[in-house]
This record gives structure tokens, C-alpha cells and sequence, in this order.
């Protein structure tokens, strides 16, 4: 069981696209930057990573992006024991399968209105699937599924020639499924759940450029409180039964400050620090409309202590004028994971990450522009050991995994 959105495996499909697998790249230069683009945005996209800059934006223009992203989830290795009630610990080598995943996302900014203007994205901050096919593995988590979308208008205010503020509302929906299986590893237990919901919270944002080409950014998103429910289809041996699950799973909050640098108008490098508070997620706990048989509760009732801290992540991104109509950029990130070892599991087993960037853009009219970027995160080794007092039985060490992005932009100002 983890975090985030889904019934059962929302709490780990979404920690598991919030932490290690978190989408912060939600634009063409988003992605090509590696998201470190929290001051200096300059089109559609300001809707989303600083909607306070749309105050900074030709007043008389709007603005729209349309991008999609490929997503490839590598497979991941498990080289390792793990412990079985009744068995004791066991060898337990395994691979996951490989993913591919697409999602749109859509940005827009409307003219200005006097000192203030509008805008507004449609994006998919989390999503991650992945599938298990090795017993042991499958015992827990055979196949999981998240999928968020979040719609988000704000409204930028320009306080004076140099600062700007924003706020907004977040619209987020989410659904997600989980299939564990224990039969093929001796245990004869069988689930197959799924839950959906829909929240709110709210994004914060400040824009100040106080001259010779410098820009400041900072924005907040909220935390939000997913509370998924759906139905659990639990089974003991060959018998099962359908059941009301609810559980209320902590969206964290997080801050994100940019200080950007634009060399003779034409090379811009921004830094950026993230952080995320996921210390909010400390336990799961699922609630059922009737009590499940007793020799369930151990694996699918009793709550789970999770402890997760708060995570920091440093950026930088680099952006380069070639000439009037390309533009290259590049970008690096060190992104911290929020899980702890004795709460790891098979549905996140994550890890620090080395996330890389690049992309271009290119001005093919006036009003028309395109590119393409790409991301490779690079998720580190991680080995648990028996001192780690892992809950979930593991001993070993998980390898490979991490994620590749592509994406295809276009932006079309009138």
C-alpha cells in the first residue's frame, strides 16, 4: 500500500508518480528544461509553472500550447529475498515489465485586462503504471495503475513595472486499479481494486524582474486530500467478495523558488530549488463498509506506518538563442526520494534520481511555434537491508527503472 490517489494503490501509484515518479514537466520548455522554469517563462506555459509572469507577457496577445508526451518505463530488477508468513524468507528475483504511457496537456493565456489577466491549464502532475509478473512480486503487486488530470485556472495581478502575483484554483480528478495475486508463491491470496476522486486546492505565485535581465519567480501548490473511494474485490483461497473501500490520502504540498540570468538576449540559465512536503504522509489507512474476514486484516486492513520526509530538488536549465528562429535548451536535476527504507515496497520501489534534458523550439511563422524535447530520469541503485527492518519483508536490491519522456509542442500566439 503507498500514497496518493487510487484505492488501494492510489496510496502507492501516487506517491509513486509524486515522489519518484512525480510529473513536473508539463510543457514543451518544461520538459527541454527540465522543469527549472519557475522565473522565466515567456509563453502559454506561464499558466502552469508561474502564472504571476503571464502579467509580464505582450498585454494584447494571447497565447495558446498544445503538447503531447510519450512516457517509457523501463524495467526494473529485484535481486533479493523476501519474507513469507509461514515460508520465512525466500528467494525472490524478479522484473518488472516495461511501460509506455501518453498524456496531452493544454495551456492558455487571454489578453490583458488592465493590470490583470487569465489563464489556464489542463495537465497531468502524476501517472504512473507498472506490472509485476514474477510470483513473489506479483503476491503484492501484479499490476497498478494511476492516472490524474488537473485543471487549473489562475489570475495574475501586475502590482507594479517589476512585480506581479497570482492564485488559482486546482481542479484534480483521479482514478487508479490494483491486482496483487499470491497464488503462484504458495498464498492464497487474490485482490483486484479500484477507486476514483475529485478534489481542490489552490497555487500561489510571484513574479519580480527587477532589472539587467534578472527574474525571480516563486510559486505553492497546496496540499490536497484524496479521499478515493471504490470497491475491493477481496479473495481467501477461491472465495471472494466485494467490498466499499474509502481511504483519504495526503496530495502534498510543495514550494518552488527560481532565480533566472539572460546573457545579451540570448542565453538564459536558471536555477531552481523544489520542495516537497511529504512528511504529510504518514500512515494508510483503508476502511471497508463491513468488516473483512480476520485472516485478511494482516494484509489489507491493518494501517500502514509510512513516514515519508520531505524532499528537496535542485535545478538547472540553460536555454540558448541559436539565431531569430531556434532556440536550444537543456537542463539537470537532483531529485531527492521522499521514501524511507523500512517503508519501501514493490509498488515504489524508488529511489534519488539524476534527472537530464534537452530540446529546441523552433519559430516557423510569426504566430507559429514547435519543438521537441526529451528526459531521461536515472533512478540510483537502492539495496534494503535486514537492518533496515523493511515492513514488507525485502531484502535485496532493486536496479534499472527510472522513466524517458518525449514530448511534441506547439504554440500559437493571436
Amino acid at each position: 500500500m503507498m500514497k496518493r490517489g487510487l484505492l488501494f494503490y492510489f496510496g502507492t501509484l501516487g506517491v509513486l508518480a509524486a515522489g519518484g515518479y512525480k510529473i513536473p514537466e508539463q510543457s514543451l520548455e518544461g520538459m527541454a528544461l527540465g522543469a527549472a522554469h519557475i522565473a522565466h517563462t515567456t509563453g502559454a506555459d506561464s499558466a502552469y509553472y508561474n502564472p504571476a509572469n503571464m502579467a509580464f507577457l505582450d498585454p494584447k496577445t494571447h497565447y495558446a500550447e498544445a503538447d503531447l508526451t510519450l512516457v517509457h518505463l523501463p524495467d526494473m530488477d529485484y535481486k533479493g529475498l523476501q519474507f513469507l508468513p509461514g515460508h520465512g524468507f525466500v528467494p525472490a528475483d524478479g522484473e518488472s515489465e516495461h511501460e509506455w504511457a501518453v498524456f496531452p496537456t493544454l495551456h492558455y493565456v487571454h489578453s490583458a485586462q488592465g493590470r490583470a489577466r487569465w489563464g489556464v491549464s489542463l495537465t497531468a502532475p502524476v501517472g504512473q503504471t507498472r506490472r509485476w509478473n514474477s510470483p513473489i512480486q506479483k503476491t503484492f503487486a501484479e499490476k497498478f495503475y494511476l492516472m490524474t488530470a488537473e485543471l487549473n485556472p489562475s489570475l495574475s495581478v501586475k502590482i507594479s513595472d517589476t512585480l506581479a502575483l497570482a492564485g488559482g484554483i486546482r481542479f484534480i480528478y483521479s482514478e487508479g486499479k490494483v491486482n496483487s495475486d499470491g497464488r503462484a508463491a504458495g498464498i492464497p491470496l487474490r485482490r483486484q481494486m479500484w477507486g476514483d476522486t475529485t478534489a481542490v486546492g489552490y497555487n500561489l505565485a510571484l513574479a519580480w524582474h527587477p532589472g539587467s535581465d534578472w527574474e525571480v519567480g516563486a510559486t505553492y501548490r497546496s496540499r490536497v486530500d484524496l479521499t478515493e473511494e471504490g470497491t475491493a474485490n477481496l479473495y481467501l483461497g477461491g472465495v471472494g467478495r466485494a467490498y466499499s473501500a474509502r481511504v483519504t490520502i495526503p496530495m502534498p504540498a510543495a514550494l518552488n523558488i527560481g532565480v533566472a540570468k539572460t546573457f545579451d538576449d540570448r542565453l538564459t540559465v536558471e536555477l531552481v530549488y523544489e520542495r516537497t512536503y511529504w512528511s504529510a504522509y504518514q500512515k494508510l489507512d483503508f476502511e471497508y463498509d463491513t468488516p473483512i474476514p480476520p485472516a485478511l486484516v494482516p494484509y489489507f486492513d491493518d494501517p500502514k506506518n509510512k513516514q515519508w520526509r520531505d524532499t528537496n530538488t535542485f535545478r538547472i536549465g540553460v536555454s540558448y538563442k541559436w539565431n531569430d528562429r531556434l532556440t536550444l535548451m537543456g537542463g539537470y536535476a537532483y531529485d531527492q526520494t521522499p521514501v524511507p527504507s523500512h517503508s519501501l515496497s514493490y509498488e515504489l520501489p524508488d529511489s534519488d534520481a539524476n534527472i537530464f534534458s534537452a530540446g529546441f523550439s523552433f519559430q516557423q511563422t510569426e504566430n507559429l511555434k514547435w519543438g521537441m524535447a526529451i528526459l531521461y530520469d536515472h533512478k540510483k541503485k537502492r539495496h534494503i537491508s535486514a537492518a533496515d527492518h523493511n515492513e514488507y519483508g525485502i531484502v535485496g536490491t532493486f536496479d534499472k527503472g527510472g522513466a524517458i519522456l518525449t514530448t511534441v509542442g506547439f504554440e500559437y500566439k493571436f
